[in-house]
């Protein structure tokens, strides 16, 4: 791969796994990502009970780890420090768009459909985020790495084809998190746009750690005022 294909800001040494058939991914292994995907999903994401949770996390991991012959690096390594130091700043990043984007929303009023508190939120609450949000990373990375093939595919325009990518996953994402017409335009532009951060965390490194981290910092730190009984 030449300089040309990558972002400015990637990081040399890695690069997404399967979209270049690095390693080739066979058509009844795509199935197979699919099914992982869908049972990842209910599992790890949708289920509340923690013996699931951490079920559906190892439903999405195998199969890649599968067809990746068991590199885990070539998605899991050591975070080094300046890693730390992207991660803290896009979690920064984000709270700082997220408060911006809900005050420009209510200008609208488009709000929150509800406030956390000590009544939702439980002690129990920051343990299962550890294992969901490992999920929900791979809810989004799954259906990336595949329209990433898809795209590439055809195109040959790696750049185009991580940012189409990137734009359908987070709709996806945003979609994930309404209920209603109102809730998902609240939702597309704070946890859909939102995951932009976690993405270019992402797509800088190629290690899911990174977003992982960024999205666990965020979730728990929100989760922990509401324990604390300050309104969110």
């Amino acid at each position: 791969m030449t300089s040309i294909d990558r972002f400015n800001f990637e990081d040399e040494g890695y690069d997404f796994p399967f979209y270049n058939k690095n390693p080739h991914i066979p058509k009844w292994g795509w199935v197979v990502l699919f099914l992982a995907f869908i049972a990842g999903t209910l599992l790890a994401v949708i289920s509340g009970n923690l013996p699931f949770i951490i079920l559906g996390c190892i439903v999405f991991i195998v199969p890649v780890l599968y067809f990746l012959k068991w590199d885990y690096k070539a998605i899991f390594r050591m975070p080094s420090r300046k890693d730390l130091v992207l991660i803290v700043a896009l979690f920064v990043g984000y709270i700082v768009y997220g408060m911006v984007m809900g005050m420009i929303l209510k200008q609208f009023g488009i709000v929150s459909p509800g406030t956390m508190g000590s009544e939702t939120v439980t002690v129990m609450t920051l343990v299962t985020s550890i294992f969901s949000l490992m999920g929900e990373e791979f809810f989004k990375f799954i259906p990336f790495i595949f329209l990433l093939r898809v795209l590439y595919k055809f195109s040959n325009n790696r750049k185009l084809s991580v940012i189409i990518s990137v734009a359908i996953i987070m709709v996806m994402f945003a979609c994930f998190h309404a209920y209603n017409p109102t809730m998902l335009i609240f939702a597309l532009f704070v946890q859909g746009f939102g995951s932009i951060f976690e993405f270019y965390g992402y797509v800088k490194t190629k290690n899911i750690l990174v977003p992982y981290l960024t999205h666990l910092l965020t979730d728990e730190i929100i989760f922990i005022i509401a324990l604390l009984g300050i309104p969110l």
